[in-house]
This record gives structure tokens, sequence and C-alpha cells, in this order.
């Protein structure tokens, strides 16, 4: 999948989680950058990007997972590996 189209259905995901309609995504941001990025946040997230994208994260990966870039490109590598 294209990352560009990973990035627009990411960005509508976040907004949907933290109710923020007009949220902007860039790879740097982390949790500290969002308000209402809690530990549930983050699992309903998680949830909601597995259940869109159809794919499943090992805790190794959600461990080294450090900002919206690493998210990214990790959905990247498992979307275009079911591809």
């Amino acid at each position: 999948m294209d990352i560009l189209k990973i990035h627009a259905i990411l960005t509508d995901i976040f907004r949907r989680v933290f109710d923020e309609p007009v949220l902007e995504l860039h790879d740097a941001m982390t949790a500290n950058d969002v308000e209402g990025w809690d530990s549930l946040n983050h699992v309903a997230l998680i949830s909601d990007v597995e259940t869109q994208f159809k794919i499943k994260f090992k805790l190794k990966e959600l461990m080294n997972m450090d900002s919206v870039g690493d998210l990214l490109r990790l959905i990247e590598a498992k979307t275009n590996l079911l591809a």
C-alpha cells in the first residue's frame, strides 16, 4: 500500500480516536504531542489500526515504536507483505 494512502487512513483513525477533527500527523509526532494520548487511547488506536489495515502487531514491534513515522513505516511494511 502506498505511504500517502496509509497516511490518509491513519490520519482519519487518529482524528476519530482522539476526537480531534483537524489533527495533522507528522513523522516525529509522539504521544506527548497529542492531548489525550494515554494508555487507554493507545490500545484503541492500535486496535483500530490493526482492524483497518487487516494486520497484527507483535509485542516487540509495539515496544520499538516511538513515533507516528515508526507506525507508518511498520504499517507500510506489513501491508506490502500481504499484497
